[in-house]
């Protein structure tokens, strides 16, 4: 494949839509068949944090279940995609001089990959590889990998980043999926919205310059953290598609978005 592949930030939301058909899971597909069946995936999950850059390396990742009182169909799903050995020692060379782990026993695929890839990529059949986000980087370090990695789009590699631009589960409304979101909510995803379509990453990279909205959009970084990695790896003339585009329980951002052309 040499023609260079678009970057994809999925809003995943909670790991039940594995189990449904809805818009979004429909939106998904609709992205994965637009884009056709790359060589492999490198994922960025939100789900996988480490102590300095890791990457899967595995032949065969196994399915984790990361998550606790959730129905056992949940736990009873597998994502059976080969791993990529060869990929992840090339994302070690890209990397470079940034030491990056190569993981090929503790971890797998967990379910900010599989949730997402089980709808679009439903056959399992594209060797997918993991990403470790360094919890010791700042959000600059995370946009920097990004940037790094973006030679791989002309190597037959999608690369997509799991996780939310809103995620505070707290102030969730657990009974309303359809409401309104929290004005801050609104707030902080319109700004994220804003410097993507402006093609301003430094604004989504500075993103605690926006005070209490940001605070209560993001109290902890993790779901936020894998845009960072997609922004990093956008090219010149990559036009955003956003698509879902919502936010549900008032602070759940569902807004995922494609960059290429």
């Amino acid at each position: 494949m040499s023609q260079r592949l678009p970057v994809v930030f999925f809003g995943h939301g909670s790991p039940m839509i594995a189990l449904q058909d809805n818009e979004v899971t429909r939106t998904w597909a609709g992205i994965a068949e637009r884009i056709g069946k790359p060589r492999a995936i490198l994922c960025v999950s939100a789900h996988w944090e480490t102590r300095g850059t890791a990457v899967t390396a595995m032949a065969s990742p196994k399915t984790i279940h990361d998550f606790g009182a959730f129905p056992q169909a949940l736990f009873d799903v597998r994502y059976p995609a080969p791993g990529s050995p060869e990929l992840a020692a090339r994302v070690r060379e890209i990397l470079s001089p940034t030491p990056v782990a190569l993981d090929d026993r503790s971890w797998g695929l967990d379910h900010g990959t599989w949730s997402v890839l089980c709808k679009a990529y439903p056959q399992a059949d594209v060797p997918v590889v993991q990403l470790g986000m360094d919890v010791t980087l700042p959000p600059a370090g995370h946009f920097e990998l990004g940037r790094r990695l973006a030679p791989l789009r002309d190597e037959g590699v999608l690369i997509i980043g799991t996780g939310n631009i809103v995620h505070n589960l707290p102030a969730m409304d657990w009974g309303d999926q359809n409401c309104a979101p929290y004005p801050w909510a609104k707030a902080f995803n319109d700004h994220v919205r804003d410097a993507i379509l402006t093609d301003t990453p430094e604004k989504a990279v500075d993103y605690a310059s926006q005070g209490e909205p940001a605070a209560l959009s993001i109290p902890t970084p993790e779901h936020y953290w894998p845009l960072l990695y997609i922004l990093g790896a956008r090219q010149p003339g990559d036009t955003p598609v956003f698509s879902p585009d919502h936010i549900e329980h008032g602070s759940l951002s569902m807004t995922s978005v494609t960059l290429g052309n």
